[in-house]
């Protein structure tokens, strides 16, 4: 039974990522709005309550690191929501390299890093982090100008305060929203009207007016700052649930009341009570979402939970051997329907398919749970484009298309390091200068469009920017020179050769060392990294018009749908993600093309290998006459395979062939076939990488990068 302590710290990690991701995402919308010269005073606010969170999380299960970034950086964005100190890009810096820093110091918690190993850039950071703490200074009172009911005035925090403030100062319009809720919907309901009157205009404060006539509704007052008239907010927003009023001005010879803000440490829009009524649900204060409460119900409001990868990973190998016990049933039924015990036989088939239904909809249920939106890995990759640029000095957009595209968690983890070599690259390699880019009638700032889609069962990755483009001959120059290939071998080299030979160890057009992206190291780790996921890449390049990389990807490694072939007497199977078609194979239309054997596929011409002497098999005297061809696909790329037989489709879970075995070519490891018999899984990607290459130069380089 595993340690509840133990649990609890991995909940926390959890949910510490979590909002440390949040407040990253809030920080880019941020940056954006800066960039644009708009402000959204909310993201702000959501950012320092995120933060305060986290220092509650941190204290609670002893944190120190977290928690000492987090209360210095509380502080600052107390300082920004409040006006004490302007937003601008140094600041920004500084609340980036605090979203590094969480993410240091969650590791280094992970890992139970001893306190005399912590690096020093966490303690440099939060000195950082102090210096941009300003004193509050001298306020000037401009709600005088307002009849503001004296009672809201004294419950609002000090952010509220503020923000009505500078609402005023801006010359902004105020109104009261009156609305009623079902106590049963308010949570909903209430984040409804936010999200619709966001459109029009900021909500300062709202509060429960304490005159509902049945306890069964309750009505809230919202105080509202817009730059709409009263016409306009009134056409748009008012229904029968909802009552606008204009909040009048002052007149001159009228006194102020005067302000009794209450600060609040983590305030935010709260109900709050202004007057006392035994029959309303305000008689105390409450947030709206424990008013439901005092019905008597104690249910969560969430509706999910928090589960561990390796838990799916270990649910989905069971999956994986209920799949052989159903095609073990499936053949004892047809052995039994054989030995003419018929009625037996047909009780067990209809066993059989019910546990087939039900165990194909536990399949689709638990990847349906593995399956995670790319836009998580994009995020991050926001910064990452933000603070290099800023390092390099260039002006770069990041255009992200395709974010809820979703993919195995597991494969999402295992993507964001490749990602990250490739839009480094692009940024250091590929992007030019602002003085280069108008040279050549480019905008200064350089565009970087990341893509995904899904393609049949694969995920495309596009990663597309308008920079210089691939130097061939500078990447043949360099392959030369560290000896990868000779002067002689690179003259049969196609375009898309050369451009692979920017994935071999050490090979780039940059001749000097950076702190970016360095001298050609990244990249082939990319290229293995891609190819342990089952997927490849595609280079595309013109030289001044930039450079465009396509991965393509299986949307899960879990379990996979594979078709099982027979091959000079053994058993193999190939995923059926990468397979197109079967057709039978006559080698009386075969012709030679460049040295490759193709045939002619519905007036395309399709590369044809045996997969027999790719795999330097020995053919029995028995072997069968007619075979056929697999057309395997990965991307744009199709490649038939001629194989003996076809045996049918089966779910699979491919597990690793070890250490020992990994090495080798060709193959993506091994699955139980049933009745104790193993068998390979052929690696689509890697045959037809090494086959399509067009000269024997581009294959040995392929069998370089595939190891």
């Amino acid at each position: 039974m595993s340690d509840p302590t133990d649990k609890a710290r991995e909940d926390f990690l959890s949910e510490a990522q979590e909002i440390v991701e949040t407040l990253s995402r809030n920080l880019l919308a941020l940056d954006e709005a800066h960039r644009q010269q708009t402000s959204d005073p909310s993201l702000i606010n959501e950012a320092f309550r995120a933060v305060h969170t986290l220092k509650g999380l941190s204290s609670l299960f002893g944190a120190t690191m977290i928690g000492a970034l987090s209360h210095n950086l509380e502080d600052v964005l107390d300082d920004l929501r409040l006006g004490r100190i302007a937003l601008d890009t140094h600041v920004l810096d500084v609340l980036f390299k605090a979203v590094e820093g969480f993410g240091r110091a969650l590791t280094m918690e992970r890992d139970a890093t001893p306190p005399d190993r912590v690096p020093s850039f966490i303690d440099d950071l939060v000195l950082q982090i102090k210096k941009m703490g300003a004193a509050p200074g001298p306020s000037q009172d401009d709600m005088g100008e307002y009849e503001i009911d004296p009672g809201l005035l004294a419950v609002l925090t000090e952010y509220e305060e503020h923000r009505l403030r500078t609402n005023i100062q801006e010359g902004l319009s105020l109104f009261k929203l009156r609305v009623r809720f079902d106590l049963a919907t308010i949570d909903k309901g209430l984040e409804e009207i936010k999200e619709h009157v966001k459109k029009f205009g900021e909500i300062i404060t709202y509060l429960p007016t304490g005159e509902s006539s049945s306890i069964e509704f309750i009505e809230l007052d919202l105080l509202v700052a817009s730059k709409h008239g009263f016409t306009e907010l009134n056409a748009e927003l008012a229904s029968a649930e909802l009552v606008i009023e204009e909040v009048p001005r002052r007149r001159a010879a009228e006194p102020a009341p005067p302000v009794a803000a209450v600060a609040d440490a983590a305030d935010a829009p709260q109900v709050r009570p202004l007057t006392t009524n035994a029959n309303s649900l305000a008689a105390a204060p409450q947030s709206p979402g424990l008013l439901a409460e005092t019905t008597g119900s104690l249910r969560s409001v969430s509706q999910t939970v928090r589960v561990d990868i390796r838990k799916l990973d270990h649910l989905m190998n069971v999956v994986g051997e209920l799949a052989i016990v159903r095609g073990a049933l499936a053949r004892l039924a047809e052995r039994l329907r054989g030995e003419g015990q018929r009625q037996s036989a047909t009780d067990l088939l209809r066993l059989h398919r019910n546990f087939e239904r039900r165990l194909a909809e536990m399949q689709e249920g638990i990847l349906e749970v593995r399956m995670v939106p790319l836009g998580h890995v994009f995020e991050r990759l926001g910064r990452v484009v933000r603070q290099i640029s800023r390092d390099l000095g260039k002006e770069i957009r990041l255009v992200i298309t395709g974010a809820e595209t979703e993919i195995d968690k597991l494969i999402v983890e295992e993507l964001s390091d490749p990602l990250m070599h490739m839009i480094r690259n692009s940024i250091d390699h590929g992007i030019e200068s602002a003085d280069r880019r108008l040279l050549v009638g480019k905008p200064t700032t350089g565009t970087i469009a990341l893509n995904a889609f899904q393609k049949g069962n694969h995920v495309m990755l596009e990663i597309e920017d308008d920079g210089r483009g691939i130097d061939g001959q500078g990447i043949l120059r360099r392959a030369v020179q560290l000896g990868k290939v000779t002067a002689d071998e690179v003259k049969d080299l196609t375009k898309a050769e050369i451009f692979g030979l920017i994935f071999l160890p050490g090979v780039s057009t940059r001749e000097e060392v950076d702190d970016v992206s360095g001298r050609g190291v990244g990249m082939d780790v990319v290229k293995t990294n891609i190819s342990k996921l089952g997927g490849v890449i595609d280079v595309h390049s013109e030289e001044g018009i930039g450079t465009k990389m396509t991965i393509t990807l299986p949307i899960t490694l879990a379990i996979v749908s594979a078709l099982l072939i027979r091959v000079a007497e053994q058993t193999f199977a190939i995923p059926l993600a990468s397979v197109s078609e079967a057709i039978a194979f006559d080698d009386s239309g075969l012709r030679v093309v460049d040295g490759r054997e193709v045939m002619t596929l519905r007036g395309t011409t399709l590369p044809i290998a045996h997969l027999d002497r790719l795999l330097s098999l020995t053919r029995s005297m028995t072997a069968p006459r007619r075979q056929y061809v697999v057309v395997a696909t990965l991307g744009v790329r199709r490649l038939g395979l001629v194989v003996d037989q076809l045996l049918g489709q089966q779910d699979i879970v491919i597990k690793s062939l070890g250490k020992s075995l990994s090495e080798v070519r060709g193959f993506a490891g091994a699955t139980e076939l049933g009745d104790q018999h193993v068998g390979l899984v052929i690696d689509a990607a890697a045959i037809i990488e090494e086959v399509l290459t067009t000269s024997e130069l581009g294959a040995r380089v392929a069998r370089m990068l595939h190891g």
